[in-house]
Formats: C-alpha cells, structure tokens, sequence
C-alpha cells in the first residue's frame, strides 16, 4: 500500500464518523471518492441539500490537490456551468501573482480532504463575486439578490431527488454532542435530606437508639475511635 494510499485511508476512516457527508468509493478506488454534502446548518440558504459530487486524488497526494465535481451543477458565482468549481483551497501550492492568491489560501501538504469539503460548503454562503467563475450568478446574487435566493432553491429541491431511499437527513439538533447530566457537587452541601436515609438500615438506627443511650460511655466523635 503507497503512502498517499493510507493517508486516504486515514482521512476516509474520520470522514466516515461524520454526518454531513456520506462517501463511497467509485469501483473500490481509494483515489475516487463519490460523496454527498449535506448542508444542516439552518441558517445556510441551502440548508436541506443532498449534493453529490465526485473527488478524486493525486497519487501523490497530499502534496498535490484533489480535484472536485458537483455531479449536479448548481448555480453558484464560484461553480462552473460543468459542477467544478473555483476556489484556491483547490489550486496548486505556492503563489500566483497573476492571481493575487497567497500561497497560505491554496493548497498545501497540511490540508485533508475534510478541510476542502468544508471550505466548499462555506463557499456556497459566502460566494466571490469579484471572479466569478459563473458570470450570470454573480451579477444576478449583486443585483438581484432574492432572485437569486429562488435560484438557490431550486437546486436545493433538485438535489433532493439524489436522496437514496430510506436515507434519513440529518437535521442541526441531531448531530449536537450529547451532554451528559452530572450531579452537582452542591448538591450535597445544600439538600435538606439525611446522608443516612440514602443507604441507611433499620439495624443502623437501632445501633444509633443504643448509642444514644449510652452517650456517657462512647466517644464523642470518630477522631476517638483512632
């Protein structure tokens, strides 16, 4: 097994625990993944989409970019009519001066595949407008930003038909970490209610009447027992 192979492995094994994404692999290939992006966030615009997209690997990665495909377009100022995208998470390392990208905002060894996906869905909240790689998005989300909004939408009612049956989407509330209740430690200090009546026997409360009774004979405390 190549290197790029096991840190495909690795990252797939994390993914996989995750529910805002589901992944397979395309004929058993480590090196093609078939994925959807499930966008629960409530605040997002395309909040209940099931988008799928296709991401394949370098065989050297990670010093290389996947490459990444919505398999049903959408129509977004950064998604070319064809589903790729634009983005410069998923351009090659180093510094484009004919860009004006930094080398710190493209690719780079350190990204994982879970860093691109989630670049990708905070891009479809937060488009570049100023080049665009989809004209007509862009100058319709500047000028007439509900009409775009009915845009979005529609490809969000479109991706649902990609909904494997059976599947149940997972919602904001579903994928909170649960909390587990603990005790307060005031609770001991503040409560009205005997130590004693929590695990006391009434062979216990014998021995406490006999104590009693023979207050001039016992210790005053349990320091005196030592």
């Amino acid at each position: 097994m190549s290197s790029s192979s096991k840190v495909l492995m690795n990252e797939l094994k994390d993914l996989q625990k995750e529910k805002w994404v589901t992944i397979e692999l395309k004929n058993n290939d480590i090196y093609t993944w078939d994925l959807a992006l499930l966008v629960i966030n409530p605040d997002s615009l395309y909040y209940g989409g099931y988008f799928k997209a296709r991401m394949a690997f370098p065989r050297d990665y990670p010093y290389s970019p996947p490459a990444f495909q919505f398999l049903r377009s959408l129509y977004h100022p950064n998604i070319y009519p064809d589903g790729r995208l634009c983005i410069s998470i998923l351009h090659q390392p180093g510094e484009d001066t004919m860009s004006g990208e930094l080398a710190a905002e493209r690719w780079s060894p350190i990204q994982r595949a879970e860093t691109v996906l989630i670049s990708i869905l905070s891009l479809l909240d937060d488009a570049e407008v100023s080049s665009p790689a989809n004209v007509d998005a862009g100058v319709l989300l500047r000028k007439e930003p509900e009409a775009y909004k009915q845009r979005v939408k529609q490809d969000v009612e479109r991706s649902k038909q990609d909904i494997p049956e059976g599947f149940v989407m997972p919602t904001h509330e579903s994928t909170k970490p649960k909390v587990e209740e603990k005790l307060d430690d005031d609770f001991w200090a503040d409560s009205d209610v005997d130590v004693d009546s929590f695990g006391g026997s009434d062979s216990d409360a014998k021995m406490s009447m006999d104590s009693n009774d023979k207050a001039d004979k016992s210790p005053s405390n349990l320091e005196d027992y030592e």
